[in-house]
């Protein structure tokens, strides 16, 4: 009866850091609601509510979700995420969507880096109403940096 008692639910309501050890490699599709940290290989999507933490060891590729992510292992794929921090032995290739985007003395990104997706999805909606504006702006802000 001790394993059913109040306290035993109590303390399962609050996650902790899920580590996926060195030697450790997964491949598929997670959902977390906890941090995680990764000193393994995973290779596949990867959704989390909190934050990523990758280490030296680390290793990501595929399609990342997040609230925060930071690396000092190696991510390849595409980030969407709130806040990302590349360490100095961190080293990110492939697409970031993200608004707060730091990079330490060291750290590598090699891709290309796009506002968050909730701003993109936004502004889609006046695009789609007056193309035809958005397609003049265009041209004539070329005209007159030229």
């Amino acid at each position: 009866m001790g394993i059913f008692n109040k306290q035993g639910g109590t303390t399962s309501q609050h996650a902790t850091t899920t580590v996926i050890a060195k030697g450790c490699n997964i491949t598929g599709e997670l959902q977390l609601a906890c941090d995680i940290q990764v000193d393994g290989n995973i290779e596949g999507k990867l959704r989390l509510e909190k934050t990523l933490v990758v280490s030296n060891s680390g290793r990501l590729k595929g399609e990342i979700y997040a609230d925060k992510i930071v690396v000092n292992g190696l991510i390849e794929g595409t980030c969407y995420a709130n806040a990302i921090e590349i360490l100095d032995k961190g080293k990110v290739s492939g697409t970031i969507f993200c608004d707060d985007l730091s990079i330490d003395r060291g750290g590598c990104f090699l891709g290309s880096t796009h506002p968050a997706e909730k701003e993109q999805v936004v502004e889609l909606s006046p695009k789609d109403k007056a193309p035809a504006k958005n397609m003049k702006k265009k041209p004539e802000q070329k005209a007159i940096n030229e």
